[in-house]
Formats: C-alpha cells, sequence, structure tokens
C-alpha cells in the first residue's frame, strides 16, 4: 500500500527532498554541536576530545552575577513584544476593514507593510539617527514644546519601550495583512443580521468581526508563546550598547558576547540550550492550551 501510493506520489517527494536536505544539513546535523554545553570546549581540539565537565557549565550560568537580571529583560522585553505585536495589527485591520474608499485603504497597507522588509542594521541606523539627543528629529520636536532631550538609546529607563515600539513599528503591518486576510473569510450576512437586530458598528466588530477572527488570533498568539524568549537579537544588537546593558541585555546577547567575545563556548552553548528547552516547552503547552480552550488545532 505504501509502496502503491509512493509510486503514483513521487513527484510531490520529490518536490520536497531538497527542503528535507536543507533542513537536515543546517537544522540537524549542527545539533551535534549541543555536546559542547556539558564540556570545556577548545576549538583545537573539536568536540570529541574537548574535556567533559558535565554539568558544570549550567551550575556556572545559575551562579553567573547577573543572570536574573538578563532573564528579567529578555522576559520584559519579549512580553510586552507579544502583546503589542498582537494588540497593534488586530485594531489596525479592523480599522482598515471600515474603510470604503479601496485607493486609500491599499496605500495604507502598502505603507505600513514595507517596514517589515528592511533590516535591522538599515533600520538600526536610521533609529540612532532621529533619535539622537542632539541632532535627532524626534528630541528637536521635543523641544519646541519646551521638553528636555531624551537619550533613548543610552537610557535605561527609555531603551526597553524604545525596543518594543520600534518593533511594533516595523512588524506589525506583516500581521496586519495577515488580519485582513482572515476578515475576508467572515460571512457578509452575519454583519446583516447584527445590523437588523439593532447593532451598531462597535457591537458588530465585538460580536461578529472578533469572534471570527478568533481562530487566527489564536493561531498567531500560540506561535508568539514559543517566541517568549527571543526578544530580538538583531534589533538589540544594532541598537545597544554598555550604557543599557542593565536594561537592554538579553539572552542571545548575552550567549553572543560569551561564545564570540569571551571564547567561553561551554557557558554560551548551556545557554543557549536552555533556552531551546523551554521554548520547546512554552511552544507545546501553548499548542494544548490553544486546543483546550479555543477548540484549535495547528497540526
Amino acid at each position: 500500500m505504501i509502496i502503491k501510493r509512493f509510486t503514483k506520489e513521487w513527484p510531490l517527494h520529490m518536490l520536497l527532498l531538497p527542503g528535507i536536505v536543507i533542513a537536515l544539513i543546517f537544522s540537524y546535523v549542527p545539533m551535534a554541536g549541543i555536546a559542547i554545553a556539558f564540556e570545556k570546549f577548545i576549538p583545537t581540539k573539536g568536540i570529541f576530545k574537548s574535556q567533559w565537565v558535565g554539568w558544570d557549565n549550567f551550575k556556572y550560568m545559575m551562579e553567573y552575577p547577573g543572570m536574573g537580571r538578563i532573564m528579567f529583560n529578555t522576559l520584559y522585553i519579549a512580553i510586552m513584544k507579544i502583546i503589542g505585536g498582537l494588540m497593534v495589527p488586530i485594531t489596525v485591520a479592523i480599522l482598515l476593514n471600515e474603510i470604503r474608499k479601496e485607493v486609500f485603504k491599499r496605500t495604507v497597507q502598502t505603507l505600513v507593510y514595507l517596514p517589515h522588509f528592511l533590516s535591522w542594521v538599515l533600520l538600526g541606523g536610521i533609529l540612532i539617527d532621529i533619535l539622537s539627543p542632539t541632532s535627532g528629529i524626534i528630541n528637536q520636536l521635543l523641544g519646541w514644546f519646551g521638553f528636555k532631550p531624551i537619550f533613548f538609546l543610552g537610557s535605561n529607563a527609555w531603551f526597553p519601550y524604545t525596543l518594543v515600539i520600534s518593533d511594533i513599528w516595523k512588524e506589525f503591518g506583516f500581521s496586519t495583512i495577515v488580519y485582513l486576510a482572515a476578515l475576508t473569510s467572515i460571512n457578509p450576512s452575519l454583519y446583516e443580521a447584527a445590523e437588523m437586530d439593532g447593532a451598531g458598528r462597535w457591537k458588530q466588530t465585538w460580536h461578529v468581526t472578533l469572534p471570527g477572527m478568533l481562530p487566527i488570533i489564536v493561531l498567531m498568539a500560540t506561535l508568539s508563546v514559543g517566541n517568549i524568549l527571543n526578544a530580538g537579537f538583531e534589533q538589540i544588537f544594532n541598537l545597544y550598547g554598555p550604557a543599557v546593558y542593565e536594561s537592554g541585555d538579553i539572552i542571545d546577547t548575552f550567549v553572543y558576547r560569551m561564545g564570540f567575545v569571551q571564547v567561553h563556548y561551554g557557558l554560551a552553548t548551556s545557554v543557549g540550550l536552555l533556552k531551546s528547552v523551554v521554548s520547546f516547552v512554552l511552544l507545546s503547552m501553548s499548542y494544548s492550551m490553544a486546543y483546550r480552550f479555543a477548540g484549535y488545532r495547528i497540526f
């Protein structure tokens, strides 16, 4: 039966083959490097000849000064990004759905979608310029209203919120397109029935639009939970400095410094491994909760 089915569908399997090979080479073969988390790794000796130290790297990680602060920064920034990354695009999608002039609607969609395609290397330079406390346009505008300049990228009080706002601005356009697509699947007769029952635009939104969007909202929220320990390495790496380590240093930037700057490969790998395990557990729990409380299955 299996052979007969494979013979019939072999062109489809061949189409999958390049993707499978790439996944094996770049996602599964490198997993052998997990052994470094349990070794005092020396590059010249390699993985198989480096000294095995067991759980010592994990013990050192738990006792490392500032690890609690790094974990807090990661969770704090990531949770704010997840909440904002859900609320803002949902709101914008609902507002855009109310626009009847298609030209204006498409123009706004395109404008909010464009930042998604820009890398943080480019956006980092732009943000550094416009947020500069001396020559940045934002602080110049604040100066016109009598406010003192704010060092957005050099103040521990402002840096986390600058990260969150700039990340939401960059990515909400992509998520908005997803939610707009979900809105097209809602049966228009539901709005007509609600209007005949005396429901205004707000009640139609609350009782028809949001329930119709619920499956995709659950999907996006579920996928976001798996990234709760990913606060955005590329963004933070291009924007932060020693002055804001206290509020901006996250797990990924810590791993980068330990591994590539201080060449403590064992510690860096152990932190990365712990992060991956926790993310896997959280993602599995979120899938289970999505099915239990919303009746929605991703797979």
